[in-house]
């Protein structure tokens, strides 16, 4: 099957960071199909030979393992050209069209990593040169809006070019391993899918947390922020990823039309709750690996009275039969005391104890997202026997896990998500991308949140770097008798 990827934005951070490392992987492990060419484009005024030294000198800055040896990137770059384009001039849209027709490609994949605002302009210039065929599919990153209207905005501008089945709209995350691993846990397996219910599981947790900073991107965080950024694409994705009940089968709308129906029951906002169950901060000048940096407003792009939010901390639930008072902790932010992506399941305790200890643990299952991928199920287990009572030797309960890396298993067969999804692309598989009917479902209960804080006199709660955020977020979950997880 011959394929052209157009990477608009290929000169960009994304592509070099994500995309073309991903597809050098996909290269490199024999999984990405012959006959293919990736076209990258950009603003810059320089041809392929000038790209693919580009893209060479920015391997030297990703991960030692996914760099290519010269003779490796020889072969890669054969397959790479490049393509100036004006995003805005209709006229650089026919130098792409005609480069396309020249080969006739069986599947032709644009990849939008451009900004939000010009994925209405591309994809109308795409149609407007006959480039919206059925053998067309657009891939469009995230942020798609900045609110409900904008995003209904774009969807219905992309409606109007490209069918539903071409557009994928990506999630990184719903590529990563740990939470492809979370699917085959949970209906490849017999084991924990009757657990998984109210009766039985206390509460869940889903952190991702960052030790960076804005880094350069200061401008491009002022107008999105944690909320926009992280909670309602990711955290939301994950949190469907658990919450879903068994789709029929492994069928992209089985699985969307699952997740559909948790956001549909996610508990609608009050004004009670908003003020309670929903803490926002930034983060000030502090110490981040032994090191002195600064807070978030003296970030370079930054307003310095700036009152976008690095850390957001909420209290979910979701109204339906299976799990109905079970509370759902998101928690995300920069500038915090670790890098750690997770989703802790805290499962109920014992309703009656019979062993004579003091320990207060209950079970929990802990799926690892970054950096450490796998899985930990914390269990009670005897220890040495203590003194006796009336007799008989009193058994004493020590914490004990099960601890499954899914790196050290299986090895190099891991894919990344990036290389995971790209493949999907090509191939047509849409299970990892979401629905615009998700989308906008996942706007429509973020939004309460957006609106409260444009007309909150009080602005975010200041924490420094290096912490885990304000102290209000450990006293939400408190309030429950809960802790996160780094606290227990």
């Amino acid at each position: 099957m011959s394929f052209d990827l157009v990477m608009f934005g290929g000169t960009g951070d994304l592509a070099w960071r994500k995309l073309m490392p991903a597809l050098f992987q996909a290269f490199r492990h024999g999984t990405l199909p012959e006959g293919g060419r990736i076209i990258g484009v950009g603003r810059e005024d320089m041809g392929t030979a000038k790209y693919r030294a580009l893209m060479q000198s920015r391997f030297d800055n990703v991960d030692l393992a996914k760099r290519p040896s010269a003779e490796e990137f020889g072969r890669f770059a054969a397959i790479l050209e490049y393509v100036k384009m004006d995003l805005s001039k209709p006229d650089d849209y026919v130098t792409l069209a005609n480069t396309l027709n020249e080969r006739n490609a069986d599947t032709v994949v644009m990849y939008v990593a451009t900004a939000p605002a010009l994925f209405t302009t591309v994809c109308e210039q795409l149609a407007a040169t006959g480039l919206n065929t059925v053998k067309t599919r657009v891939v469009l990153e995230k942020p798609l809006g900045h609110d409900l209207a904008s995003n209904r905005t774009i969807n219905s501008t992309v409606r109007q070019y490209f069918a539903e089945n071409q557009v994928f709209r990506i999630d990184h995350y719903l590529g990563k391993p740990a939470v492809q691993n979370l699917f085959a846990l949970r209906f490849g397996n017999a084991l924990f899918e009757p657990l998984w219910r109210r009766e039985h599981i206390a509460n869940i947790q889903i952190s991702i947390a960052e030790d960076l900073g804005v880094e350069s991107r200061g401008a491009f965080y002022e107008n999105t922020g944690a909320l926009r950024d992280m909670v309602q694409n990711h955290a939301l994705q994950l949190l469907c990823a658990i919450a879903m009940e068994p789709p029929i089968n492994s069928h992209a709308d089985a699985i969307r039309d699952e997740k559909l129906k948790v956001l549909r029951s996610l508990k609608p906002w009050t004004k009670e709750a908003l003020t309670h169950d929903v803490i926002r901060g930034q983060y000030t000048a502090g110490t981040s690996g032994g090191s002195k940096v600064l807070g978030y407003r003296e970030e370079t792009g930054v307003n310095p009275n700036s009152n976008t939010e690095t850390f957001v901390a909420l209290r979910a639930e979701i109204s339906n039969w299976r799990w109905a008072g079970v509370p759902f902790y998101i928690r995300t932010g920069k500038r915090l005391a670790g890098r750690e992506g997770s989703i802790v399941i805290n499962f109920r305790a014992t309703p009656h104890a019979i062993f004579n200890s003091n320990i207060n643990v209950a079970n929990k299952l802990v799926i690892h997202l970054q950096p450490k991928d796998g899985l930990e199920l914390h269990l009670l287990a005897q220890g040495q026997a203590s003194r006796s009572v009336k007799g008989a030797a009193a058994q004493t309960l020590a914490p004990v896990q099960l601890d499954l890396d899914f790196d050290k298993r299986f090895g190099s067969e891991r894919v990344g998500a990036y290389e995971r999804l790209l493949l999907d692309v090509i191939d047509g598989r849409l299970n990892l991308f979401v629905r615009s009917d998700e989308q906008e479902e996942a706007w429509r209960w973020v939004e309460p949140m957006i609106d409260y804080w444009a007309n909150d006199p009080q602005g975010p709660r200041m924490y420094s770097a290096g912490t885990w955020g304000p102290s209000a977020s450990s006293a939400m979950i408190a309030r429950d008798g809960f802790c996160w997880s780094e606290e227990s």
